[in-house]
């Protein structure tokens, strides 16, 4: 058995961990995305689908063409950002599942029920959502997760002609603190959860 994480691995993670609006003006490099990437897709998804797919957003032209879908309250903070992450799912994600999942026909789960592909896809690729945020401040980032935006504008921007469509935004980079406020409440134990 693995010991537990200490303190400041938690802290980096989950208790210290914020999520930010305002950005220092500091680059995230391309091998830092890359090693991003290199750890988010480790992470478990069911039967190995790994349906995310993730288009990093980090130049002023690719920030303009993704600036039309944003709602008003998430487009400075957007722009500001040095990377926004499209966090998307491909659609027909089982055609990569001979090679990721090779032991049984798992595509074929797929290709006759467009709505089990669906739920699949979704789920699994908010799964990945959570695993680059984690991934994110492991590496020393901050994020910025989001809805608030045209689902059918990104996809018409970024997506076009592709099997591939929305699902998130995240905005990653390092963080201003002094703009943060208070963290607001969670829900306590005996609200959120039962034991069965």
């Amino acid at each position: 058995m693995r010991p537990p994480l200490d303190a400041t691995a938690l802290a980096a993670l989950y208790t210290e961990a914020r999520t930010h609006n305002h950005w220092a003006d500091e680059a995230v490099s391309d091998d830092l995305l890359r090693r991003l990437y290199d750890l988010t897709c480790l992470a478990p998804t069911s039967a190995n689908c790994s349906p995310g797919r993730f288009v990093f957003v980090r130049t002023p032209e690719g920030k303009q063409r993704l600036a039309p879908a944003l709602s008003k309250g998430n487009l400075d903070k957007t722009l500001s950002a040095p990377v926004t992450v499209i966090v998307a799912w491909d659609t027909a994600f089982y055609e990569a599942l001979p090679r990721l999942f090779p032991h049984v026909d798992a595509r074929s789960w797929f290709t006759g029920s467009p709505a089990a592909a669906h739920e699949t896809a979704f789920r699994n690729s908010s799964l990945q959502a959570a695993y680059l945020i984690l991934a994110a401040r492991a590496l020393g980032l901050d994020v910025g997760p989001m809805s608030g935006f045209d689902k059918a504008k990104v996809d018409a921007a970024f997506f076009a002609g592709t099997p591939w469509t929305t699902n998130l935004l995240i905005n990653l980079g390092h963080g201003d603190a002094s703009h943060l406020r208070e963290r607001l409440p969670r829900l306590p134990f005996d609200e959120a959860c039962r034991l069965a």
